[in-house]
């Protein structure tokens, strides 16, 4: 490589840059002379001389007699030759020469040695100073008499050519903003990475190489963040008060972030994270932009490109500001500083050129200014510059001295903005920390100078002594400007305004303080809320956030810490605790736009200012007693308010008059203070001897003398959206009021008031005050109660203005929609569509509970019995009308045939009746007993969508809201008598009534409207600007309740007693039948379907005709995909795929344990051995079949080879077999013994994905289901006498098949449970329909788990695992043993017990031995038993290895061998007779069809792909994946079937 001042020839061979266009062949190749016809004069090397003609010669041809350049310039008279005499001779005093001499043509030439030129007298030498010649070397230089010697500064080695500098290290990376991201780039192979994206508009960039970060600042965000090196840990440091910082630079000794900002016109610092931030430097800046750090000198630099642009430098603590440089600059944009070479360089955007100085500014010099169209950042790295350009948006590079050598790095970038070399030696580590390892001894900024440090304080924080800082401020400006709240302190001299870190602030306006609490506090009417902080921006919270329209005005009384505030857009003064409760009313009347408002604790008076029609300044006590007018003249927009208690004045800001006034607190002695240069004045407060004010048109703060309006002071300009302004400060008034004791004897709020009475007590909004004048009511009660989606709200009736007050319930709610309310208890009951909960709580807020959580899709009818004390609700999703307990216990489905989409439901318990409206596409009222008898409709015709409901007692007639029709209208209660209340309403919603007023919610208005209820006259508006309201209920709580139907107790039903109108009639939870005493019901039903369908596991009774879901409340559900259960113990197994793991429950739902937690993959088949105590699955995932003991011990891997994706598995224990479904690449389906041995495949023709598998015990035969040739399949247990039962099913998954006639199965496309005859395969209908991830279905019925085998006694006498086989059984070893001894011989031989059903019921009977056993191991046929968890917990179970049968004893008896062999003939006989005939009658589907399929299941996605194939399918298909890579979210998983 050669060096920078070396030239390359084309044969690689160096040669000076300076022999470049010499016109001499210095190459040997002459391309050292090509292409140079504009290069102009070349320059020579200092040992040579320069021709008149522009050609270089050596030194030594000067005055030699010969015509060397070819235009005599070289020889006299052109040159100072002297006369030659003919007596020259070198060997004579050496030719007088001083060193060399030699003798050319005759005559002398004398010479010099290397480091030394000849002086004009053409004999003496003269040492040649190579360090002066700039660029010689690249840092340090050396000069010595004939030579010189460079030199390299700690961090860099003199590379082979003893000139240049490498620095030591990695390789150089340039990193740069781009303003949408960051990215870096090696400058020699233009290797282009990215490190952070999706930024908004990064411009400014630095990093800290020892700790790994970079820093940039966005000026479309405001911010200043940073990042790990590698891109990792994205956070804020600054966020707030930052405007556009064009500038950052990062100090890395004393670990300090710098950044310039062009719109605060300001330098600041802080530390690296963004804490202890002050302005360093203000004055007389105005657009500065580049910085740059010297740490360590103790100095910064920085570029200003204001009016008078100039490059600046000072100490890093403010001190010793100079200027460097203020000519010839117009847009200075990028600045870096050389610290090996001790310069710095800067770009000038406007005069396109990069210059240079020394780091005092001298010895300036351009070193390019050509070729430069924009450039805007620089950074310098061993010899070479780097810089950004807007215009090319290319990165390009020079060498620093020459400026030649340029070549572009990157083009055709987004926007290339700031630039920094990445690189260890742009940060030496050399420089000394001048702080030290303690920070200096200072509290909070340690600051470097040139020679030391100084302790700085955060901006606006006092100095206490040298080293320490104020911990609080004591006088600060504090001030709203919309998007946030500044302060500027009076403690420092500076006055910078400092930004509050604050979130969320939309639309700040009115402001006050509370300085015995640090608290600011703050309206916004742009989330209408009241929020306060701490002065310093922590413990920042919402106190008031409801019922609020355009809160303009707020006032602290910081005597009795109460908070008033106006609001323009109800037209109201409002007070609370300042912490935002009891929140109450003051002043609901004769208000037009409130504005400001200030309190007088002293005197007890509040005052504000009203610009509305008539503007005006008022005054009332602070309790709203003694309201007054004190100004109604000469007013236009009376702004801000301010108390001046020393002089007893009230100041005022007019932005109409634009003035500034005072007058006595009564108004009297009216005078205008300033009254001129007032554009639009909006803020007041007052401070000492002097005013302030912020005015929105100035855009600025100003200050006067209070008293004279002179002495007027700008204290901040250029600042946008100025709202209220007050001065925070330690020193208000103390005032003793009798608030102060006990609370005045108050229950709730205690607001003071003007002598003599001092104060009065008052209650939150909507309840009245007590006779004694003290006590608060309890509560409403009379009231309107309402849902608004987010939220409930109540209306109070008891007093003389509407207001309404949120229900503050400590839980998120997403879309309330139907609403009740229990008066007895004062609870409300709501509806939650969007959260599917119906939920209760009471009427303030407490008690929170949801009472239903499940089965529940779209609730938008909910009517509480408080007489009957049950909950009743309509659900559009399920088209049900259900009840229950008020706690939500003894749910049950009343309505579900004929309902299309129920919504509002109104109950009338002393008639037994109750009414819903249906808005389907048949409109209509309905009526039916409360039980759910005696349905009838009621109104059918001229309905569109009635929502609201509602039933007038009183008058005995049904009212209701049609959204459709516009109308509000009426019947008796059978329907008779309709006629029109109200034409036309809106979109009515919510209907309610109470006295002689109905109420309603109107979506259209977003208002709650009242009307007589009799004539529909006299219309008012309740309350207004409400969004999303939904229900509505009037609530007396005063009025009696009335008399339950079913008296004290409970009718005498067991259950639930339900009124009709003949009385009551007792019933049962949904699923469970009424017994034939019709009072008593079963805990559960006695058969019923029990599914899984994702995130749950649900039962389907079969007891009853209603066939509704009810969930099993089993908890930590995420992917159930398959199920079976155990009759004995009353277990559910299931697996979760996304858990990985199998795990067992109660059938209620309690008890729920882990079964096996490790090795599992995809867990798709279980089946329970219901006798042996054996569980068996299949694993898709490992390709096995293992078995455990039901308590998950001696686990064992029966069968893993020849499984592709084995599925469903299904066991007959009586018959000792285990029956698996494969759907790999060969579909099958395969039989074997319970132990794994005898296996055989049954069927492997004619199928595509056998999913479902279930046995009929008693007819003996397998049922499959086919989710690719879409039917349902059975054969006997042999494969044989195979039959299409049911075709063209969309998706079928699981199936499983009733004793008496029906299979059921769960179709995936249709989203639904279906049955048919299992025998025939008609008859088909959906059980349950819209049920999303439907998965495996079976049926619990104490018929199904029967029959029992020898490992049904005792195990077997089995250690560990005991296998019933065909015609023995075997005692096996788990896979992993576990330290106790296990035999492979039965320790006992087992009886043979009598034959039971394995039930609950019938588990002491199954597991008695028999008396009559004589044989040990007979065919399984006759052998029952169950192996109970009792046997287990006596060891029973004990692991090792192996698995032998066991003997069977002295053999079979003659007479059982030769019964045998006759049933098997017969048998034969029947098969072929059956075979006969289905060949001639049945013919299978054509697999080649093209038909709708899905793609089989993965349990790994929510996606289910619908393929509609036209052409025939092909023979095989792609294996299904169930991998966990495929895992989309931890509720969903199923993927794709890939073709």
């Amino acid at each position: 490589m050669c060096t920078a001042d070396q030239f390359r020839c084309k044969s690689g061979r160096c040669v000076r840059l300076s022999w470049r266009c010499d016109r001499e062949d210095d190459c040997s190749d002459n391309s050292d002379e090509e292409n140079c016809e504009n290069t102009g004069s070349p320059q020579c090397a200092p040992d040579q001389f320069q021709c008149g003609n522009g050609r270089c010669i050596g030194q030594r041809k000067l005055c030699n007699g010969a015509n060397d350049c070819g235009d005599g310039s070289d020889e006299s008279p052109n040159q100072n030759c002297r006369p030659r005499t003919g007596e020259e001779n070198c060997n004579l005093n050496n030719g007088g020469c001083a060193q060399k001499c030699q003798m050319t043509r005759g005559t002398v030439q004398c010479t010099c040695h290397t480091g030394y030129r000849l002086l004009e007298d053409g004999r003496s030498c003269q040492d040649v100073n190579e360090c002066a010649e700039e660029g010689y070397c690249s840092q340090g230089c050396t000069n010595s008499e004939g030579a010189f010697q460079c030199w390299c500064e700690q961090g860099y080695e003199l590379r082979p050519d003893k000139r240049s500098c490498k620095a030591l290290g990695p390789e150089p990376v340039l990193l740069f903003a781009n303003r949408i991201d960051i990215r870096q780039v090696l400058p020699h192979r233009s290797e282009y990475t990215l490190l952070l994206n999706n930024l908004e508009n990064a411009i400014a960039l630095d990093f800290h190489h020892s700790r790994e970060l970079v820093f940039w600042s966005d000026v479309t965000l405001d911010r200043i963040m940073r990042a790990n090196l590698n891109g990792s840990n994205v956070e804020e440091v600054v966020s707030t008060g930052l405007e556009s910082p064009g500038g950052l630079a990062i100090d890395w000794i004393h670990d300090k972030l710098f950044w310039t900002d062009s719109g605060t016109s300001r330098i600041e610092v802080a530390n690296l994270d963004g804490t202890h931030r002050k302005v360093l430097l203000w004055e007389n800046l105005e657009k500065p932009r580049a910085i740059a750090l010297h740490p360590m000198e103790g100095t910064i630099y920085w570029t200003d490109w204001g009016n008078t642009p100039r490059i600046e430098y000072s100490n890093m603590d403010g001190s010793n500001r100079r200027i460097i440089a203020d000519t010839h600059l117009f847009w200075p944009n990028g600045l870096t500083i050389d610290y090996a070479g001790h310069r710095m360089y800067w770009v000038d955007a406007k005069h396109h050129v990069i210059e240079r100085a020394d780091l005092d500014g001298q010895n300036r010099k351009a070193v390019i200014s050509q070729g430069l169209p924009h450039p805007f950042a620089i950074t310098v790295f061993e010899d070479s510059l780097y810089w950004t350009d807007w215009h090319t948006k290319s990165i390009n590079s020079a060498n620093k001295f020459t400026g030649k050598n340029q070549e572009i790095i990157r083009n055709k970038l987004h926007f290339p903005m700031d630039i920094h070399t990445l690189h260890p030696q742009r940060q030496p580590a050399a420089g000394r920390n001048r702080c030290g390892t303690n920070n200096g001894g200072c509290t909070h900024l340690c600051l470097p100078n040139s020679k030391s440090y100084t302790c700085a304080c955060p901006t606006g924080f006092r100095k206490t002594s040298s080293h320490t800082c104020a911990k609080s401020l004591d006088k600060f400006l504090l001030f709203a400007r919309r998007m946030d709240i500044r302060r500027i302190s009076f403690d420092t001299e500076d006055l910078s305004d400092d930004v509050i870190p604050l979130t969320d602030v939309r639309s700040a306006v009115a402001l006050d303080w509370d300085a015995k609490d640090d608290y600011v506090y703050w309206t916004d009417v742009g989330t209408d809320s009241i929020s306060r902080a701490k002065w310093d921006g922590t413990v920042q919270e919402v106190v008031v956030d409801s019922s609020m329209e355009s809160p303009a005005g707020l006032a602290i009384d910081w005597v009795t810490n109460k908070l008033y505030w106006t609001d323009a857009g109800t037209d109201r003064i409002e007070v609370s605790n300042a912490d935002g409760t009891m929140r109450t009313v003051l002043i609901w009347e004769n208000l037009d736009r409130p504005r400001d408002i200030v309190v007088d604790p002293v005197g007890g008076f509040m005052y504000w200012t009203d610009w509305g029609a008539n503007p005006k300044i008022e005054r009332a006590g602070m309790d709203a007693s003694s309201r007054l007018v004190i100004i109604s003249s000469n007013l236009t927009w009376p702004n801000g308010l301010a108390i001046d208690y020393e002089s007893q004045r009230l100041y005022w800001a007019d932005a109409g008059m634009k003035t500034i006034e005072y007058a006595g607190l009564d108004g009297s002695e009216r005078r205008i203070l300033i009254g001129s240069n007032l554009p639009h004045p909006f803020g007041l407060t007052l401070y000492g001897a002097r005013i302030y004010w912020t005015d929105w048109q100035a855009k600025s703060i100003q200050s006067a003398d209070k008293r004279t309006g002179q002495g007027r002071e700008t204290l901040q300009g250029n600042l946008e959206n100025l709202m209220d302004i007050h001065v925070f400060h330690r020193h208000r008034p103390s005032v003793h009021t009798p608030c102060q004791v006990n609370n005045g004897g108050c229950s709730h709020l205690c607001l003071l008031a003007p002598l003599p009475k001092g104060y009065s007590c008052t209650c939150p909004t909507g309840i009245n005050l007590q006779p004694d004048g003290k006590t608060c009511l309890p509560g409403m009660t009379s009231f309107l109660i309402f849902a608004r989606r987010a939220d409930i709200r109540l209306v109070s009736l008891d007093i003389p203005y509407f207001a309404d007050v949120v229900i503050s319930i400590n839980v998120t709610m997403k879309n309330a929609i139907a609403i009740g309310v229990d008066p007895q208890e004062g609870k409300v009951y709501w509806s939650d569509s969007t959260l599917r909960k119906i939920s209760r709580a009471a009427l303030d807020g407490s008690q929170h509970e949801d009472i239903i959580t499940t089965g529940l899709q779209t609730t938008d009818g909910l009517a509480v019995d408080a007489i009957g004390r049950k909950v009743y609700w309509t659900d559009t999703g399920t088209n049900r009308i259900e009840v229950g307990n008020l706690d939500g216990s003894m749910r049950k489905v009343l309505v579900w045939e004929n309902v299309d989409s129920p919504r509002a439901i109104a109950l009338y318990h002393e008639m037994g009746f109750m009414y819903w409206t249906d808005w389907g596409e048949n409109a209509k009222l309905e009526r039916a007993g409360m039980d759910g008898s005696n349905r009838m409709v009621l109104i059918s015709n001229n309905l569109g969508w009635p929502n609201g409901l509602a039933v007038d007692r009183a008058g005995s007639q049904l009212l209701w809201a049609d959204a459709h029709t516009e109308r509000i209208e009426a019947a008796d209660l059978n329907g008779a008598n309709r006629h029109t209340l109200l034409s036309p309403v809106q979109h009515p919603y919510g209907l309610t009534l109470l006295g002689s007023y109905i109420y309603w919610t109107d979506w259209q208005t977003r208002s709650i409207h009242r009307a007589d209820k009799n004539t529909g006259a006299n219309v008012i508006l309740v309350r207004s600007n409400l969004p999303g309201l939904m229900d509505i209920q009037a609530i007396d709580r005063g009025s009696p309740l009335g008399t339950n139907k079913c008296g004290t107790k409970n009718g005498g039903c067991s259950h639930l007693c339900l009124p009709n109108p003949e009385g009551f009639s007792c019933a049962c939870p949904t699923g469970i039948q009424l017994k034939s005493d019709e009072q008593t019901c079963d805990p559960s039903p006695e058969t019923y379907l029990l599914f899984s369908s994702r995130g749950s596991i649900r039962r389907i009774s079969l007891d009853t005709t209603d066939y509704t879901d009810v969930h099993v409340p089993v908890p930590e559900l995420n992917n159930v995909i398959s199920l079976d259960y155990d009759s004995v113990d009353g277990k559910i197994y299931y697996t979760d795929v996304f858990l990985d793991v199998i795990r067992r429950a109660d059938l209620n739902g309690s008890n729920m344990e882990t079964v096996i937690g490790q090795g599992l993959k995809t867990t798709d088949g279980l089946a329970v051995d219901w006798v042996a105590r054996n569980l068996y699955w299949t694993d898709t995932g490992r390709n096995t079949i293992e078995v455990a003991r039901l308590d998950g011990s001696c686990r064992k891997v029966l069968i893993n080879n020849s499984l592709d994706e084995p599925r469903a598995i299904a066991v007959f224990p009586r018959k000792g077999y285990l029956f698996w479904t494969d759907w790999g690449h060969v579909a099958k389906i395969e039989q074997a013994n319970l132990d794994g041995s005898a296996r055989k495949i049954l069927i492997n023709t004619d199928l595509g994905w056998p999913n479902g598998l279930t046995l009929d015990y008693d007819t003996r035969r397998i049922y499959w289901v086919d989710a690719h040739l879409d039917r349902i399949e059975s054969a006997d247990l042999n494969g044989k006498l195979r039959q299409v039962l049911v075709s063209q099913v969309s998706h079928p998954f699981a199936l499983t098949q009733q004793q008496d006639r029906w299979l059921y199965w769960t179709d995936w496309q249709t989203k639904s449970i279906q049955r048919a005859d299992k025998y025939s395969g008609r008859n088909k209908e959906t059980v349950l329909a819209n049920v999303e991830g439907l998965m495996d279905i079976i049926v619990v019925s104490p018929q199904r788990q029967t029959g029992t085998n020898a490992c049904g006694v005792n195990n077997g006498g089995c250690t560990h695992l005991c296998f019933a086989r065909a015609s023995d059984f075997v005692c096996a070893c788990p896979d992993e043993p576990d330290g106790k001894p296990c035999s492979s011989v039965p320790s006992m031989q087992p009886p043979i017990p009598e034959t039971t059903h394995a039930s609950k019921k019938s588990q002491t009977a199954a597991s008695r031995p028999s008396s009559s056993t004589t044989r040990p191991h007979t065919s399984l046929e006759t052998t029952e038993g169950n192996c109970s968890g009792k046997e287990a917990g006596q060891e029973l179970c004990r692991r090792a290895n192996g698995a032998v049968p066991a003997t069977s004893g002295e053999g079979l008896h003659v007479s059982y061998i030769i019964g045998g062999l006759l049933s098997v003939l017969i048998i034969l006989l029947l098969i072929g007779a059956v075979m006969i005939y289905r060949h001639k009658k049945s013919k299978f589907t054509d697999p080649g069809l093209g038909n709708l399929t899905y793609s089989n299941p993965s349990y790994r996605t929510s996606t289910q792909e619908v393929k509609i194939e036209t052409i025939p399918k092909p023979a095989m298909y792609n294996q299904l994946c169930f991998k966990k890579e495929h895992l989309s979210h931890p509720s969903d998983s199923l993927s794709p079937f890939l073709f």
